[in-house]
């Protein structure tokens, strides 16, 4: 399965944001896409197995829990696809950032120009 493909799947999306915090496991994983979803810790508990599949999640076992953390290939995957179409969106947020950087300069300045006093006359 292709990465995108993988990230095409909201559940996935989702499950991937919980575990970017750091290891959750599969019971908390269940608990949370299943209040989110409506949909069943089997449901969940394939959608992990896609994960961990497509090198997008690691599991460990620790006693009877199994923790699950995001693996860094799936992502690396995803973003190395991704990067040769960075000429078409690249530009356009280097132009983003200047138009933003010229906000911030102009309310800096409107800020610290004394306001104007009425002249005496």
């Amino acid at each position: 399965m292709h990465a995108l493909d993988v990230l095409g799947d909201p559940v996935r999306r989702r499950i991937l944001e919980l575990l970017v915090a750091g290891e959750a496991s599969a019971g908390t994983v269940g608990a949370t896409i299943g209040d989110e979803f409506g949909i069943s810790q089997p449901a969940v508990s394939q959608h992990l197995k896609v994960l961990r599949d497509n090198g997008f999640a690691t599991v460990r076992p620790e006693g009877t829990k199994r923790l699950y953390a995001v693996d860094s290939r799936g992502p690396s995957e995803a973003r190395e696809w991704l990067s040769a179409f960075e000429r078409f969106w690249l530009p356009r947020l280097a132009a983003l950032d200047t138009e933003l950087a010229r906000g911030r300069r102009q309310r800096r300045l409107t800020n610290t120009t004394p306001k104007n006093t009425k002249k005496e006359t």
